[in-house]
């Protein structure tokens, strides 16, 4: 049995997302711990599970739709993902590097739906792939609320 080159090419761009995102939260840390926050902010190391369990989430469903034979347009599904991970890691340039919050909070919103999207471009090749992208729908909805009442108390 020949293995795909999907089954090594998403995963290591699901963890190079992953790290760039790390790298740049990690980077504006100093700067996140003087801003006010609402008391209801998620602990970080809750913050970094509920990210683990989505990239995971993720990965698994971009090896199911690009592993589907019903998957036609491949090209349309790889941008669709691409623009999605682009999205992911510019909130946290804009957030924690550069310290643009309101910008952070639109640039929440548009990954939300890129999310969305990409629910129901992969919905017709699988369903159960379609499923596993809810969770990081609602968190991202979570966390653009969480941006906006960040942006209003600074």
């Amino acid at each position: 049995m020949i293995m795909k080159l999907n089954y090594i090419v998403i995963p290591l761009i699901t963890i190079a997302v992953s790290s760039a995102g790390g790298f740049l939260t990690g980077g504006g840390m100093d700067w996140y711990r003087t801003i006010n926050l609402p008391e209801w902010t998620p602990s970080g190391a809750i913050i970094g599970s509920v990210w683990t369990i989505i990239f995971i989430l993720a990965a698994m469903a971009a090896l199911m739709v690009f592993n589907s034979e019903k998957a036609k347009s491949k090209s349309a599904l790889t941008a669709a993902f691409l623009i999605n991970a682009f999205l992911n890691v510019f909130w946290s340039f804009l957030f924690f590097n550069q310290h643009f919050i309101g910008a952070a909070v639109f640039e929440a919103a548009l990954l939300g739906v890129s999310v969305l999207a990409l629910i129901v471009l992969i919905r017709p090749i699988s369903r159960w792939a379609s499923l596993l992208l809810y969770p990081y729908f609602i968190w991202v909805c979570f966390a653009t609320y969480l941006t906006y009442v960040v942006w209003t108390l600074n």
